[in-house]
């Protein structure tokens, strides 16, 4: 996506024609203008020197924003972003504005309507007082000419914006009052008193000072309101470091920020700022990441661990290699994530965009149409005109363009405050629409990093000879489980001894030759093809199933030697996180590569509605598609396996412990890995979409309650009529009102539980999918039946068979008995019966028909 900064917009006719304009330059695919951060996102391969010209031809100004980027991760520069340039114009505008609006209000209201007394040079001088008027008005509309500069450029150019209404309105009342004034003057001489007096009470002078003056009131609260806006992003850019600690030749070398490389050491001292991500290499301190994830509470680092920029270090001293700098670090990520995401548009800014489009041209139209009603109807020029002003001044577009982007501003904010970062509008927007959320199991429900729960040896083998073959096999394994052992040896003060021959089984375990014996390390299916494995074990194993843990078996040669049970362990905050989601009406699915026993168990420890087990990584998708039948899906992972599912989810959300993979592919990161965020993430979009519709509640009742208001619709029924000056002045405040709204949602807390309440679309508690771990037991209880098979003479033929015939699609589980010449089959679908026997007759043995 490529940035622009836009000039010269004002409101949502603005950037409606902005985005119309642009969207005509071939090779644009999308378009998003901004009209809170006058920036614009472009995404597609169009020349950025035709969309420029495409922007200049529509009367405004724009230019390429300049990105860190290049293969050494420029230091990107936030202190321009930091300045507010916008605020101080305005409000030297209003103050030059107001100077001269005291006097001139003192002789056109105060003496007219309270005789208050007048300088001496006016005293009684009728004309004086108009020249006086008309000179202060005048300078007034000169300080201001912002407004008639941009109003009839837009008008010029066929785009007429909010500044048009005010050009027009206050240009109006000014040329009146001019026309009236050369009017007295003429009846004055002539001598004419009772005219002198008619065209004394048709100035609009004040009318005409006063909306530019209230106008620029309003525009200042709302600079200063929408600066609030962005508090939270440019209280990130403000923790990007300037300077960094590095060790040169053993020497410490304090440079610049952006000299440090990646591989470079640097130093954190006590209370001093991490620069850049890195890698602990000496030392060990307490460091605050709240900066980053919101989390008061400091995480203890070591050697080894990782450290981000814009931590804070509390209390060690240490000595940290460079593994990001520049663009690539957390915080320049997290702040162009939050950047990206005020580029894009929500799906909801597309009412306001559509009525912003035509609303400028109908509010002109609504302004001729009064005046010439007004007119018909016997009323005096000035009074018609009086109402056709009012009309155009308390029309507010602006009010509708930033209904939308103010809250979208503002949630974003508060999501990245606190470990919640929302990649686009439409992901803030949609999160909180969600029925369904499905959660990988492995590092989202649990911690990721199995442990061994119990060591169970067989009869006649001593526990230490079982760990040390365990521990000599998995050593050279890179699988989870493999790691869970390889602690538990160094935990015991073991060596690892050297293996030979090692081979690694895909999704069976693995073998080796150790001490010129050969070991196998697996599950039940490995292990019984090579040894006997006694009942009683495989009935332990089937008990340890239950309760969550993974029965690792091991043997040598042609002995068993035991069972090592390891379990990945639940997080502390998922059982509640997960009952948070069920409060909130949603599903809570969870989907996992486990055995159906062991999934189980977990499911039950966590708390989840429904549990898909045996699902392999190719084929988390494929549930995704199923679940969306019912519904909108959100997927929360964390591994590389999970991104094809973080795609086709309706929303991804990204554990941000996880690879970068599945955060390239999510359209949510959790900072934090906390599951608890993912209900956080989903009320802050609940609260921003509420706040949204406010907004728009406010921006669309306003004018469809002023204008007629203005145009004198009320006159007759309840005796209503509108000064164009307070016109101006309702305009004024209908921005700030909406930019207010938008900023009680920093006071949001995402983390209160106590106003949860389901949707009216929750889908319940109730299974979606007939692939669960309750129907594949009643399937197996109903669809089970027994073959009949010559040949097996041993419990290794027996395993053979079960091996052959449990490769066949539906057969869950054969089990074989050699003394019966029978096989019990478990199926969970219809298995055809020439399936059957081409596998049994595979193994090498007769099939010979169903019992």
């Amino acid at each position: 996506m490529e940035k622009y900064n836009v000039t010269g917009m004002s409101c949502a006719a603005c950037q409606a024609r902005v985005e119309k304009a642009v969207s005509a330059v071939p090779g644009v695919e999308n378009c998003a203008v901004s009209l809170l951060t006058n920036s614009m996102g472009v995404e597609g391969d169009a020349d950025p020197n035709e969309i420029i010209k495409a922007i200049t031809d529509a009367g405004y100004g724009a230019s390429l924003k300049e990105e860190a980027g290049g293969h050494t991760a420029a230091v990107p520069n936030y202190d321009d972003a930091l300045v507010d340039t916008e605020t101080p114009k305005i409000r030297k505008r209003l103050i030059a504005s107001l100077v001269l609006l005291i006097p001139l209000m003192y002789v056109s209201m105060g003496h007219m309507m309270w005789n208050w007394p007048l300088p001496a040079f006016l005293e009684g001088n009728h004309i004086g007082m108009g020249i006086y008027e008309l000179i202060l008005s005048g300078l007034i509309m000169v300080i201001n000419q912002k407004f008639f500069i941009g109003g009839f450029k837009g008008l010029i150019h066929g785009a007429p914006n909010m500044d048009t209404l005010v050009a027009m309105g206050s240009a109006a009342s000014y040329v009146y009052s001019v026309y009236s004034l050369f009017a007295m003057t003429v009846a004055q001489l002539n001598g004419d008193a009772a005219k002198v007096s008619e065209f004394m009470d048709q100035f609009y002078f004040e009318s005409a000072a006063m909306i530019l003056a209230l106008i620029t009131v309003g525009k200042l609260l709302e600079a200063i309101s929408k600066g609030r806006t962005t508090n939270a992003l440019k209280n990130l850019m403000k923790l990007a470091a300037k300077t960094a600690v590095v060790l040169k030749d053993g020497k410490e070398v304090e440079v610049p920020i952006e000299q440090v490389k990646v591989g470079d050491r640097f130093v954190v001292r006590p209370g001093d700022n991490i620069p850049v991500d890195g890698t602990v290499v000496e030392g060990s301190s307490a460091v605050n990441e709240s900066a980053l994830t919101g989390e008061s509470i400091p995480v203890d680092k070591t050697v080894g661990d990782s450290v981000s920029a814009a931590t804070s270090n509390q209390s060690g001293y240490l000595v940290c290699e460079a593994t990001r700098v520049g663009s690539d670090t957390t915080l320049s990520q997290i702040i162009q994530m939050v950047s990206d995401a005020a580029a894009t548009k929500a799906p909801i800014a597309k009412i306001a965009d559509r009525v912003s489009g035509v609303f400028v041209p109908t509010v002109i139209g609504i302004a001729i149409i009064t005046f010439f009603i007004w007119m018909l109807v016997g009323q005096p020029f000035g009074y018609s005109l009086s109402r056709a002003i009012s009309v155009l001044v308390i029309s507010c577009p602006c009010a509708l363009g930033l209904a939308t982007p103010v809250a979208i501003m503002v949630g974003n904010g508060m999501g990245a405050k606190n470990g919640i970062m929302f990649k686009t509008a439409v992901s803030l927007e949609e999160t909180g629409k969600v029925q369904i959320v499905a959660l990988d199991k492995t590092g989202t429900i649990t911690k990721g990093e199995p442990k061994v729960i119990g060591i169970f040896n067989d009869e006649g083998i001593d526990d230490v000879d079982l760990l040390r073959v365990a521990f000599a096999l998995e050593n050279k394994s890179e699988h989870p489980l493999a790691k869970a052992i390889v602690e538990c040896g160094l935990s015991h003060s073991m060596e690892p001894a050297e293996v030979t021959d090692f081979t690694a089984l895909a999704g069976n375990g693995l073998t080796a030759v150790l001490d010129g014996e050969k070991v196998y390390g697996g599950n039940l299916e490995l292990i019984s093809s090579k040894v006997q494995v006694p009942d009683r074990a495989i009935k332990f194993a089937d008990e340890l199933a239950m309760k969550g843990e993974t029965p690792l078996f091991f043997a040598k040669d042609e002995t068993f030697l035991g069972i090592i049970s390891v379990a990945d362990v639940i997080k502390e905050d998922s059982a509640e996180a997960i009952t948070a989601l069920k409060n909130m009406g949603i599903h809570v699915v969870m989907l996992t590569g486990d055995n159906a026993k062991t999934a189980k168990a977990i499911a039950e420890e966590a708390g989840v509605d429904e549990v898909i087990a045996d699902v392999k990584p190719d084929g988390k998708e494929a549930v995704i598609r199923q679940l969306q039948e019912f519904g909108k899906v959100a997927m929360v992972g964390d591994g590389i396996n999970d991104a094809p599912a973080l795609t086709r989810a309706d929303m991804g959300i990204a554990i941000g412990a996880g690879t970068d993979v599945a955060i390239d592919a999510a359209d949510v990161v959790l900072v934090k890995s906390r599951l608890s965020d993912v209900a956080a993430a989903i009320r802050l979009s609940r609260a921003t979409l509420k706040n949204i519709h406010e907004n728009l509640f406010w921006a669309f009742f306003y004018n469809i309650i002023g204008i007629p208001l203005a145009a004198g619709a009320y006159i007759h029924a309840f005796g209503w009529t509108l000064n164009p000056m307070f016109g101006a002045a309702a305009m004024s405040l209908s921005s700030f009102c909406v930019v207010s709204n938008a900023l009680r949602l920093n006071l949001f807390n995402m983390h209160d539980r106590s106003h949860d309440v389901p949707k009216k679309n929750s889908l319940g508690h109730e299974k979606l999918i007939n692939n669960t771990i309750e129907n594949n037991e009643s399937k197996e209880e109903n669809l089970e039946m027994e073959i009949t098979v010559k040949g097996m003479m041993c419990q290794h033929c027996e395993a053979h068979v079960k091996e052959s015939l449990e490769k066949v699609n539906g057969i869950d589980e054969a089990v074989a008995n050699h003394e019966e010449n029978l096989v019990t089959l478990k199926t969970s679908a219809d298995v055809a019966e020439a399936d059957i026997k081409a596998a049994v007759e595979s193994a090498g043995y007769e099939y010979c028909g169903i019992k």
